[in-house]
């Protein structure tokens, strides 16, 4: 009798170690599914965003590098974002080389005047070597002489024009629509640009 209640116990200890095992795998597992899920959620997260580009030609989208050229992104997104383009024409075009705008002026010596500080914002010039204007649809930040004077005006390129990297900071690339950035021309405008709404998710 003394050895079969010594069994059960036994029996008893071996059933509650498996239960706990089962447990632990159960939530090992959970826990690695879930920091899958999660990996997955930030990488989405991590993706550039989409610019939204209507036009009176059509519709075209733009890839921003938010990562690799923060400064420059960080400030169309803004002006994007503001609705500052919102109307403005492309008031430059220069076959096989590039479509031009964004000023509110509209004859290319506009700039975005911030409403806080009632001064023409600019940008520091932000360049890397391997953010280049080597095919058409990059997009890029124009600026005078200075090459600190990037405001709010960005042109496309209509072909590669590799004689301006390092000089002129590429921010982004044309993802949807490049046959209607090379259908604008000098007076087209831009209807509406806005963010992507999946990028905001």
């Amino acid at each position: 009798m003394h050895a079969f209640n010594r069994y059960l116990k036994l029996v008893t200890a071996f059933l509650a170690l498996a239960i706990l095992a089962g447990g632990i795998i159960s939530t090992t597992a959970f826990a690695a599914e879930k920091q899958r899920r999660l990996i997955g959620k930030n990488e989405k997260m991590a993706e550039n965003p989409i610019v939204i580009l209507n036009t009176s030609k059509g519709e075209i989208k733009i890839e921003v590098f938010q990562s690799e050229a923060p400064i420059t992104s960080g400030n169309f997104l803004d002006l994007v974002n503001r609705g500052f383009y919102n109307g403005l024409s492309f008031h430059r075009y220069e076959p096989g080389f590039v479509i031009q705008g964004g000023d509110p002026k509209g004859n290319g010596t506009g700039g975005f005047i911030d409403p806080d500080t009632k001064r023409e914002r600019t940008i520091k010039l932000e360049v890397k070597s391997d953010l280049k204007h080597d095919k058409a649809g990059m997009v890029a930040m124009a600026r005078s002489n200075d090459p600190d004077s990037a405001s709010c005006q960005f042109y496309i390129t209509l072909a590669p024009a590799t004689f301006l990297d390092m000089k002129y900071a590429v921010f982004g690339k044309v993802i949807s629509g490049l046959d209607v950035v090379q259908q604008l021309r000098q007076g087209d405008k831009m209807t509406k640009v806005a963010e992507a709404a999946q990028t905001k998710q």
